[in-house]
């Protein structure tokens, strides 16, 4: 008997005859071929990622740059009643900002390159960051041993004197000389390394700090558009506005969208960007500095890091991360090579593992090594010669081309981008004539208010309202998204309600909100920049998530 097919009538034994198709009236044909049309042209002018964006669409300020001064001035110019738009052509931080050695510091070694407004700055703004943002950014104390080779007990002791006084210290407590032998920070070291100091910076989850800033921003009204790509940017004449095309990585699509003034925060690639309107010849010259991080088992119990002195006067950095491992950085070395490739060099596992080595009871090895990250720090070059000497400070450029302003960011660090954004802000501002004055001094961040000042308390509150949480879940949820994180947990009873479980701690309900809220949409944003989870999951784990995130997507493009 032949099956029955769709489209085919069948009665008793009789041979199959194809269903004829009913007859369309004319004046039922034309409305329909109308609306095809228009539905043909509608969809050139609409972009369906977040929202419609026809050809047309105008924004006082492009912010051309996803990563920490990118998204730090959208959030300032935001919360100023500007309207704005941010693109970044990859992920958010995915390049300078996820490569630092995850500090919110004045930068001790600077004080002996007689940079005291940049660490003042730092310094002060170390404050600020620690109370906006307490649930991504925390103190953390400093062990730095005496070597005596190198420089002068008498001359650390007078930096470290500075360091306490030259920000107007409140939060965090003063420097110290310490005697390490048999106690705790003495145990990894060298018998010869007996005496020491100990002062207090912060640390911070640096990918995470970018995408709050962004979030931020987006909550007060910008449209935060990553994968998305600034092909060109010409003067609009009709409406003597800027005009940038935009190329969506994600859905393939181009458009325009028109801007009173664009911000060109794109980090290494500023004199890219600067070279879409024309200019060839930048005011500031940038050098490309690569610097680059290891991450090995734990060396070292405690909850301290170390600040280890080297031969060629630079410092490196031995850090607790993540619980089981140690970050050890970082490197200072020209880069003249693609930008868009970074990676460490042999050459610079080795110095890394050698300077740590001549403090360390236990030599670390290469082989040692589980993880690495490289950045390029695009630092305003100032003729030095030593890369490691080179400025850390940051330039802001206001100026026209083709008749239209364009602010440019060179320079610059994590500690520095509220401020940074502020006086950037403050620019465009005055050169549009528009907006209110600087707001963000006083502002917390997404996820932080008065109750997530004392971390410890607010760990203790989100325990006691969902007590069915494994402890190492909570404490991480708590770190991640602060207060938000009930909006993860909303509605939940129980671990089941949280969907699908995908292996160490991680749940279905985690991954909708960052793909729904932080922008994430691929395995490497998950695992690398809203979290370090691709240190902790299993290659099982990140295959459910990896399709999990195909179904979230799958789901978007039907909707």
């Amino acid at each position: 008997m032949t099956p029955a097919c769709a489209g085919v009538a069948r009665v008793g034994n009789s041979v199959p005859k194809p269903l004829k198709a009913p007859e369309i009236p004319l004046y039922h044909q034309i409305p329909v071929a109308i609306y095809a049309v228009f539905r043909f042209y509608i969809s050139k002018l609409v972009n369906n990622r977040g929202g419609v964006l026809t050809k047309l669409k105008e924004v006082d300020v492009l912010v051309i740059g996803g990563g920490v001064n990118g998204a730090g001035i959208a959030r300032d110019l935001a919360g100023r009643g500007l309207s704005v738009m941010l693109v970044e052509k990859d992920d958010l931080a995915s390049a300078t900002s996820s490569a630092s050695t995850k500090l919110i510091h004045g930068g001790l070694r600077y004080l002996e390159h007689y940079e005291f407004r940049l660490v003042r700055e730092a310094l002060m703004e170390r404050e600020v960051l620690l109370k906006s943002a307490p649930h991504i950014i925390w103190p953390l104390t400093f062990i730095l041993p005496h070597h005596k080779k190198l420089r002068p007990w008498w001359m650390i002791r007078i930096g470290l004197f500075l360091y306490d006084h030259l920000g107007g210290r409140k939060m965090l407590p003063k420097s110290k000389s310490q005697y390490m032998a048999g106690t705790l920070y003495g145990q990894p070291l060298k018998t010869e390394f007996r005496r020491g100091f100990s002062y207090s910076d912060c640390w911070v989850e640096d990918t995470r700090l970018v995408v709050l800033a962004a979030r931020d921003a987006a909550d007060r009204g910008a449209d935060i558009r990553t994968r998305t790509e600034c092909l060109s940017l010409e003067r609009d004449e009709k409406s003597d506005m800027w005009l940038a095309a935009l190329q969506d990585h994600t859905e393939g699509g181009k458009y325009h969208v028109r801007a009173r003034l664009v911000v060109n925060a794109s980090g290494p690639w500023v004199g890219k960007t600067l070279a879409l309107t024309g200019d060839e010849n930048p005011k500031y010259k940038v050098r490309w500095v690569k610097g680059s991080h290891i991450i090995v088992p734990r060396l070292f119990q405690g909850e301290h890091a170390y600040i280890l002195q080297n031969e060629d006067k630079r410092i490196v950095f031995l850090i607790p991360y993540e619980k089981k491992y140690t970050l050890v950085g970082t490197t200072d070395v020209e880069y003249t090579e693609d930008i868009e490739e970074v990676r460490i060099s042999m050459e610079e596992v080795e110095y890394l593992c050698a300077a740590a080595n001549r403090f360390l009871r236990h030599p670390l090895k290469p082989s040692d090594v589980q993880w690495t990250y490289s950045g390029v720090r695009p630092l305003v070059d100032d003729g030095d010669k030593e890369a490691s000497r080179v400025t850390r400070d940051y330039m802001i450029d206001m100026e026209e081309t083709q008749g239209l302003p364009i602010l440019s960011v060179y320079g610059g660090k994590i500690t520095t981008f509220r401020k940074l954004a502020e006086a950037a802000g403050d620019q465009v501002v005055a050169k549009l004539g528009k907006g209110t004055g600087p707001w963000t001094e006083k502002a917390m961040l997404p996820g932080a208010d008065a109750n997530v000042i004392n971390f410890a308390t607010f760990l203790k509150t989100l325990k006691r309202e969902y007590n069915w949480l494994p402890e190492a879940l909570a404490f991480r949820l708590a770190r991640a998204y602060g207060t938000r994180v009930r909006d993860i947990l909303r509605g939940a009873k129980r671990l089941a309600d949280l969907g699908d479980y995908l292996g160490e701690n991680v749940y279905e309900a985690e991954i909708r909100y960052l793909t729904a809220n932080e922008w994430a949409q691929t395995l490497e944003d998950i695992l690398w920049r809203r979290s370090k989870l691709g240190l902790h999951t299993s290659e099982d784990t990140q295959k459910k998530i990896k399709k999990l995130l195909k179904k979230i997507q799958a789901k978007k493009e039907t909707a």
